[in-house]
């Protein structure tokens, strides 16, 4: 039977902005905002060395930290503030007002902090209960709904460290957005409550953001045609009874697959890769593409005995692009709210299981990654009906996270994070990047995995693709 991992909850409280900090205020959602609204609550936890007591913890700590994250959030006041999805033709939009507040559980763990920080194999279910639950908005033709789009859950493990988990509707803010605001809170706290310096300041008018022609209102009008039906859904929620691992490939092992890479391509004579750039995030992404569509013809094949794939099928990478101070959209690097490009890539899957696959899918990637100086948003009318369409077909993979966020500067005064998962993983197929902490130039990967899938995985990376590069697998 699987262990509950369930965590004492001490307190439910909520913070707001200091009184009167922060106005009425109606924020519209942009182009790259409404797309979101398909996608389940995003989640990531921080992991501090804290060996304190809970008593201590409480009285002393989480004083400090609610005070803080009260000064924050009158900077960041989307994060309070209420999604609101009238009934169409009327467009959604964020609200806050006098008093909106950010929830926040506060709880105590009797798991093993030690492993759970660990890069090895651990129970997926044991993260989950350290970030708290947020109600997905859905769009609906005949219902208003208004839904909170922020949640967070601070969790002590008596006398080893705490955990502050968040859960966000992508709706509000992306990535980049989300660890500004983490960062914010880190440093006020830090500080002792000082503000936040000018160019610290998050930008808020989201009319920078222009719109070329009815991108927008294309995107909304299809999601209104989704049926959010467990039944139609094309993929699983955060999935419970799986394995999480963290996978760490250092510098030089990535520097040694970008040279694999070009010298295969120079072996094809082919003239194309040149000016591309194959960056370490694209290499570290085919890497991963290619493997688990391995992991899947390999479970398959193990299961059946036999080959039951369509070579000539098409299998899908999705990922997204940051715009922010890209000269044809001029948004500000502190811009709060979305500002990603999607992008898709496609390649047949007889050429991603074939000897050079991994050379194949990073010069895909990279081809497609320096398309988007063109224009981010050519196509863009049509993010969401290809996304959904992909997501119904199956056969692809999409990456979470980035090693650009740099989650290991987050720092509260306790110093750095001794780990920071993207608790989400595992759901549409993803898997996480970040930066390595241990190691400058490093990447480390989180996956989530049928325990059963664990031994087939392990087995990819040590044939290493005939590459002679040895990755490290802590399992």
């Amino acid at each position: 039977m699987a262990q509950p991992y369930t965590v004492k909850v001490l307190e439910h409280s909520h913070v707001a902005p200091p009184s009167g900090s922060v106005s009425t205020t109606i924020v519209p959602l942009t182009l790259f905002d409404v797309l979101w609204f398909f996608c389940n609550p995003i989640q990531r936890i921080f992991f501090f060395e804290l060996p304190y007591p809970t008593l201590h913890f409480t009285e002393t700590i989480l004083p400090h930290l609610k005070h803080s994250l009260s000064l924050t959030v009158s900077h960041f006041f989307p994060l309070a503030a209420k999604l609101t999805c009238p009934i169409p033709p009327n467009k959604p939009y964020l609200r806050y007002n006098e008093g909106d507040s950010i929830p926040v559980t506060v709880a105590e763990s009797d798991l093993d902090f030690n492993h759970l920080v660990g890069n090895h194999a651990r129970e997926n279910r044991a993260f989950q209960s350290l970030v708290p639950n947020l109600p997905t908005a859905r769009l609906s033709p005949d219902t208003e709904q208004v839904a909170p789009v922020v949640a967070l859950q601070i969790t002590v493990f008596p006398n080893a460290g705490i955990s502050i988990g968040i859960s966000f509707n992508h709706v509000v803010a992306d990535g980049s957005s989300i660890n500004h605001f983490i960062k914010s809170w880190a440093s006020i706290h830090r500080s002792g409550g000082e503000a936040l310096a000018s160019l610290s300041l998050p930008y808020h008018n989201r009319y920078v953001v222009k719109d070329p022609g009815e991108v927008a209102s294309t995107n909304l009008k299809y999601l209104l045609t989704w049926d959010y039906s467990i039944e139609s859904t094309p993929s699983e929620a955060v999935p419970q009874d799986k394995i999480r691992i963290t996978l760490v490939l250092n510098q030089a092992q990535t520097e040694k697959l970008k040279e694999w890479i070009k010298t295969q391509s120079r072996n094809k004579k082919d003239k194309e890769l040149g000016p591309i750039r194959i960056s370490t995030y694209v290499v570290t992404c085919a890497f991963m593409w290619v493997n688990l569509m391995k992991l899947q013809e390999k479970l398959e094949e193990s299961e059946t005995g036999s080959h039951p794939f369509n070579d000539d099928k098409l299998c899908h990478f999705l990922s997204l692009a940051d715009c922010r101070e890209r000269y044809e959209l001029a948004v500000p690097a502190t811009y709060f709210g979305n500002c990603l490009a999607f992008f898709f890539v496609s390649e047949k899957r007889s050429e991603l299981m074939g000897k050079n696959g991994i050379a194949i899918a990073a010069k895909a990637i990279a081809k497609t990654i320096s398309g988007l100086e063109k224009g981010p948003l050519i196509g863009a009318e049509q993010w969401a009906s290809k996304s959904w369409e992909i997501l119904k077909v199956g056969d692809f993979v999409t990456v979470a996270g980035s090693p650009k966020l740099r989650v290991y500067e987050t720092d509260f005064g306790w110093g750095r994070p001794k780990k920071s998962e993207v608790a989400h993983i595992g759901a549409y197929g993803a898997f996480s990047l970040s930066e390595c902490r241990d190691e400058e130039g490093g990447i480390e990967i989180g996956l989530v995995l049928d325990r059963k899938k664990l031994d087939l995985y392990k087995e990819i990376f040590v044939q290493g693709l005939e590459l002679e590069h040895p990755f490290s697998f802590d399992s």
